[in-house]
């Protein structure tokens, strides 16, 4: 391999030849960035289930997807397809076979509250409670909805769907799992697996459950009254993520081997750095340790200096805890530099997609390198005087942006970061 094709360790470089993705802001690349740079919120009231004596009464759901049935495996999947079916066609894979393996983010799936009330009506003459459950699921068949709850159902659709190679590989880390899936690819190509890897991430796990468990958790923001504002990343009055759907996926290769077939760059990925911790199941350590380390990892397998990242495309929930502990870590990694460094959140506008998070804000940010803009942090009036960062307020910003630094910080400890760059010389 020519010394064209690798990078400072002697590595194939890995590119980005294609890109999907789907928010709560729209479906595809061109709506979403539009909305994004303008400062759109997608966040809105929630209609898909009764929300009466919830905590939290919104999210940003994609009600605009076409789904068999209104759960988070049917509508995770149906993201899924979208995402990847835009990315090979971008890459100009879409009809003739990918060469080269899945890694899939796969959200938590399990039978939700409909599925349960169709299991206890099939025994409906015993006592109300778990135990019908067991005799339905003894008693009769219930493929579908045995398809439906496996972890590794979606990702063997987009297999299929798409004709890529090998075992397909589902995965989760929590909300870095979108990082995490690129990681993968990533390590795979340089490993001289394959020359290809398609890398996906999708969650719509915004029910009525899901809502609940994050609401007992404390980790919601309860400001109902006007849902486009009620993500603050960084705001002194911030109180809670807003959660949201989303998917995002990412078609993979090697330098070498997408110039031989004259695909369009699109970026690259420079560096992975990941970094897990025990510290508990849902925070995040308060020294930031994981997190600074996370960092520092991928800035070091990336071969870049802290002076050269342009843009920083932050986790940014809009939780008290977790903005203040990446504050910190940043600036543990960059010094009094970091506050001169753009840093934005698109949580702002899009809400937190768990499990899709790492993978649509990779998206947004090699968006962010080939547009020579940086998306806004809006719903920031009220600044943070502990945490004072150029969040970007509340306007896209016009830059050259060369090096950008997407950080994934996830519940149980689990981080993963990227560093990406424009095409090569």
């Amino acid at each position: 391999m020519s010394d064209k094709y690798t990078d400072h360790l002697g590595r194939p470089i890995v590119v980005v030849t294609g890109m999907g993705v789907l928010t709560s802001l729209g479906r595809g690349k061109k709506d979403n960035w539009e909305a994004l740079t303008s400062g759109v919120s997608g966040i809105h009231r929630i209609t898909r289930f009764p929300i009466e004596g919830l905590s939290t009464t919104i999210a940003g759901t994609v009600d605009f997807m076409d789904v068999e049935e209104v759960s988070a495996p049917a509508v995770s999947t149906a993201m899924a397809l979208a995402t990847a079916g835009e990315a090979l066609d971008q890459a100009g894979y879409n009809g003739s076979g990918f060469p080269g393996p899945l890694f899939f983010a796969a959200p938590p799936v399990e039978l939700e509250w409909q599925h349960r009330f169709t299991l206890m009506a099939e025994e409906a003459e015993l006592e109300p409670g778990y135990g019908q459950l067991l005799a339905a699921a003894r008693d009769h068949t219930h493929e579908r909805m045995h398809e439906c709850i496996q972890l590794g159902s979606i990702a063997y659709k987009l297999a299929e769907t798409y004709d890529t190679k090998g075992l397909p590989i589902s995965l989760s880390t929590a909300c870095a799992s979108g990082a995490t899936s690129i990681q993968q690819g990533v390590e795979a190509l340089r490993r001289g697996e394959t020359e290809a890897a398609l890398c996906a991430a999708s969650d719509g796990s915004v029910t009525a459950e899901g809502l609940i468990r994050f609401s007992l958790l404390s980790a919601l923001t309860t400001q109902n009254e006007f849902p486009e504002k009620a993500s603050r990343p960084f705001s002194k009055d911030r109180s809670g993520f807003v959660m949201s759907e989303g998917s995002a996926a990412l078609v993979l290769e090697t330098l070498e081997h997408a110039r031989a077939r004259g695909a369009e760059i699109l970026g690259v990925i420079r560096g992975v750095g990941e970094k897990a911790d025990s510290f508990h199941r849902t925070r995040s350590s308060p020294d930031g340790i994981p997190a600074i380390t996370a960092i520092k990892l991928s800035l070091e397998d990336a071969g870049v200096e802290t002076d050269e990242i342009d843009y920083i495309n932050a986790h940014g929930t809009s939780t008290p805890e977790n903005d203040r502990m990446e504050y910190g870590a940043l600036k543990n990694v960059f010094g009094e530099a970091i506050h001169d460094v753009p840093i934005s959140s698109n949580k702002s506008m899009i809400g937190h997609t768990l499990t899709a998070g790492g993978a649509v804000e990779a998206v947004f940010s090699l968006m962010t390198i080939r547009e020579g803009v940086i998306p806004p942090t809006i719903n920031y009036n009220n600044p943070d005087p502990d945490i004072p960062l150029d969040v970007v307020p509340n306007v896209k910003r016009e830059a050259t942006v060369k090096t950008v630094l997407s950080n994934s910080f996830g519940f149980g400890g689990q981080n993963a970061c990227l560093v990406l760059g424009a095409e090569p010389a």
